[in-house]
């Protein structure tokens, strides 16, 4: 069967895979990438100290046509039964990001760990698999009739596979075409979602974090006062993807009387100004601090809309973990069974053996409440428990594997020879981070 029969035949479900092949085909990205052969590139992010820089020049956003009212997703059909295993469509999806991940993510994750950045290549490439597609409606250049989070998750897992600081960058305009998607009103959908569905992506990022010691994001200092023609905002966001070069912003904010809310501002605002904030793990996500003097924005969705936006960012973060795991696993196994000490494989000793199944338990465990989470969402459900459950699990879990994986390797889990020690460092950052990713 042709691709176009398939994608025919399949568009009442959810289609997604068909379509990211095709865009695939016809971007060649794969023959495209080059990566084996790095080239350097100006480091974003200093070590020592970080440096300022008005916001990234922007495009023009205008509305490209007029609508009634906003477009919105269905919720997706469940089977009815306790059935977590990928669709078809899904699983093609996967494959296609998991060789995207393979093939590009994994050979440039240390040279982008190192610069603070993610190679401009890399991020074209990422964008010409249409992954800030993956939420917009196909009325308004999307790929997608109904509700795909559980895509999301399966997209961002195999994306983390390959590295969870590259895997943010490229995710992180997804997050803000889904927010809109999801909670713009008919203005915004048709002023900025083309640029999100056209051929060059803009930088964007989703802003929920700030920097202080135990962050609620359900208590924010960024405030927005209403004005005549919308809100001014004011405070500072905190490791922020890809903010020197974002041309949007999604920012968390507190309302007076109304509590939390997200809103849209364009970063071409001359009290938009980015800081470095170098980081311990995600360094190739080029972090960043995002200060807000009196600028203008306009409000996106609802308080209840925000409460959804932190979970499913949470989720986003969970699937993160579950890639990131994943690769220590992989990377262990063959490691502890090739490696020897006094006359046989450190794999025959019990403790490691005993530590490398622990791996593996663990990871089946923050899967499973991880998809679970996804899929309520998906349909629609209330999916609160199951998200507060895997954030937990997957913060609590995700460290300790990223601890065992350096531990198994000895010495060599403290070098940047072996990929380990960059993962202890992204994994640390699931308990930490708010916002940046959404599903």
């Amino acid at each position: 069967m042709s691709l176009q029969e398939r994608t025919r035949g399949r568009r009442d479900a959810i289609g997604v895979g068909v379509a990211l092949l095709n865009r695939l085909a016809k971007s060649r990205a794969i023959d495209r990438f080059g990566l084996r052969k790095q080239t350097e590139r100006v480091v974003f992010e200093a070590t020592k100290t970080g440096f300022r820089t008005a916001g990234a020049l922007s495009r023009s956003f205008s509305a490209a046509s007029k609508r009634s009212k906003p477009s919105r997703l269905p919720a997706a059909r469940g089977t009815g039964r306790f059935d977590l295993t990928p669709t078809e469509d899904q699983q093609l999806v996967v494959e296609v990001v998991r060789e995207f991940a393979a093939e590009v993510l994994r050979p440039a994750a240390a040279t982008s760990d190192t610069a603070c950045a993610t190679e401009e290549k890399v991020l074209s490439s990422s964008a010409d698999l249409g992954l800030s597609l993956i939420e917009v409606p196909e009325e308004l250049g999307g790929i997608v009739t109904e509700r795909s989070a559980m895509t999301g998750v399966l997209v961002a897992e195999a994306m983390a596979h390959g590295d969870m600081g590259q895997a943010v960058a490229c995710l992180a305009p997804a997050a803000v075409s889904t927010a809109i998607s999801l909670w713009g009103d008919e203005t915004q959908q048709a002023t900025y979602l083309p640029a999100f569905t056209g051929s060059s992506v803009p930088p964007a990022a989703l802003a929920i974090l700030e920097p202080r010691p135990l962050f609620d994001p359900f208590t924010l200092k960024t405030r927005a006062t209403r004005q005549r023609t919308g809100h001014l905002l004011n405070g500072v966001k905190s490791l922020v993807p890809r903010g020197a070069e974002a041309e949007l912003f999604v920012i968390a904010a507190d309302v007076e009387s109304s509590g939390p809310a997200l809103f849209l501002i364009e970063s071409n605002h001359p009290g938009v100004t980015i800081e470095a904030e170098p980081s311990m793990g995600l360094r190739a996500a080029s972090l960043s601090r995002v200060i807000l003097t009196e600028v203008p924005a306009v409000q996106l969705g609802t308080p209840e809309d925000y409460a959804e936006c932190v979970r499913l960012s949470r989720l986003g973060w969970c699937a993160l973990s579950l890639g990131t795991a994943r690769a220590v696993l992989d990377y262990v196994t063959p490691y502890v069974n090739e490696r020897t000490a006094f006359g046989e494989p450190i794999s025959h000793r019990q403790s490691v053996a005993f530590m490398v199944a622990n791996i593996g338990i663990e990871l089946e465990g923050m899967r499973l409440v991880t998809y679970r989470a996804g899929s309520r969402a998906e349909q629609g459900l209330s999916f609160a428990r199951e998200v507060a459950l895997a954030r937990r699990l997957c913060t609590d879990k995700g460290m300790q594997i990223g601890t065992d994986g350096v531990q198994l390797l000895g010495g060599h889990g403290f070098v940047k020879e072996h990929p380990v020690e960059r993962w202890y460092r992204d994994l640390r950052a699931i308990g930490v981070m708010e916002g940046a990713v959404l599903v």
